[in-house]
């Protein structure tokens, strides 16, 4: 069973063919620049050569015919037809509070899909495009749309609610949500396999570092609080995400500065984080090294977010009344052993201990905690595609 798995932004389209029998990916590539000038086909299948086409893409559904063309062309494709995929998978940012678990598409899932879009203005019409896009190039095939809001759907009441008059939830559904759910889904599971846990009761925190940045408790697999809430915003310290802070710093900002809120906000999205802290950038690498140079707000915006990820974890642990396994993942997570042993130095009070030559790893699974250890501390690689693809399967075999 192979199945095309298909992640679309507002101008990329990221995509996986895997083969579900081994859970091997057979081709991957991305699409960039759709829409503009420029636009590039990047494929590379498995065992072979790199194949790069630059070709107009005025949008997704010329994308997908050409992502299409590569994997049946006779140099550098990886299947005979169109009919080997049995099915293709979604990414889908957000189905609001009437979708929580993966589902098979139609005309009603596209409708909530589109019913979101205020709720995720760069990703769900990027999302919708690409479904469509793929219901044009291979009619009568199954799309299933896997929901990055899912696991964070789990959460109860106390967690997801904001504090604010209920009748904004009941019109609106501002509630938290949380992102990342995807690879929260898998690292949590891979990590109550990869741990021995127990498969009901184990209470797991996953921290997703990177760019974009999230945490959350689990237990038993599902979701019981993430960091990240309504939009992506809220939680930790990221690349150029604020995270947590007072909302009258809003207000604040905008009278001192005659601007707008919608001025601020994109502020805080795209200005702040430790790009805004140290002003020297969005990459956890370049600040690592403007530290080591001596710049004190490189070193201030580290330790920040170092601090908060840390602060997390105390929450959750405290949420679930104990935790039994710490997972990092995704970029800084993976790769990051510095950033690993100081955020867990600040949970000695869990009887967390990290062993140094364990830790000194990037990208692959390991436990990096010490034998005595009371929490299980590991790295874990996320696989979002894989997720999907799994997800897919269950939905279409």
């Amino acid at each position: 069973m192979k199945i095309l798995v298909v992640n679309c932004g507002s101008s990329s389209l990221k995509y996986q063919l895997i083969d579900m029998d081994n859970e091997s990916v057979i081709a991957k590539g991305l699409c960039e620049r759709i829409g503009i000038e420029g636009s590039k086909l990047t494929h590379q299948p498995a065992g072979k050569d790199k194949y790069e086409l630059e070709s107009p893409m005025p949008d997704h559904k010329v994308a997908i015919q050409l992502v299409m063309d590569a994997l049946q062309d006779k140099d550098h494709g990886v299947i005979s037809s169109v009919d080997e995929i049995s099915a293709i998978g979604h990414r889908v940012l957000h189905g609001g509070t009437t979708y929580s678990e993966s589902i098979v598409v139609d005309e009603d899932v596209k409708r909530v899909i589109r019913e979101c879009f205020d709720l995720g203005p760069l990703h769900n019409p990027a999302n919708l495009m690409g479904i469509e896009a793929c219901e044009a190039a291979m009619p009568g095939k199954a799309n299933v749309a896997v929901w990055d809001t899912g696991f964070g759907m789990a959460m109860p009441e106390k967690a997801y609610l904001y504090a604010i008059p209920h009748e904004y939830y009941e019109k609106y559904g501002v509630r938290r949500y949380g992102f990342h759910g995807t690879s929260h889904m898998f690292v949590s599971g891979e990590a109550i396999k990869f741990g021995g846990l127990d498969p009901e009761n184990a209470k797991v925190i996953v921290c997703h570092l990177g760019n974009g940045a999230s945490i959350s408790a689990s237990i038993g697999g599902k979701c019981v609080d993430t960091s990240m809430g309504l939009t992506p915003l809220e939680g930790l310290i990221m690349g150029t995400r604020s995270g947590d802070l007072d909302p009258a710093v809003v207000q604040y900002i905008c009278n001192k500065e005659n601007r707008d809120v919608n001025d601020v906000l994109n502020i805080l999205n795209k200005k702040s984080g430790v790009l805004g802290m140290s002003g020297v950038s969005s990459d956890f690498r370049d600040i690592a090294a403007a530290k080591a140079e001596g710049n004190h707000l490189a070193e201030v915006a580290l330790d920040a977010f170092i601090y908060r990820v840390a602060k997390y974890i105390g929450a959750y642990t405290a949420a679930m009344n104990g935790v039994d396994a710490i997972a990092f993942t995704a970029g800084v997570g993976e790769n990051d052993k510095a950033t690993r042993k100081a955020i867990c130095s600040y949970l000695g009070y869990l009887g967390v201990k990290i062993d140094d030559a364990a830790n000194d790893v990037r990208g692959k699974n390991a436990v990096i905690s010490a034998a005595d250890s009371k929490v299980k501390v590991m790295l874990l690689p996320t696989n979002e595609e894989l997720a999907i693809a799994r997800e897919t399967k269950r939905l279409t075999q």
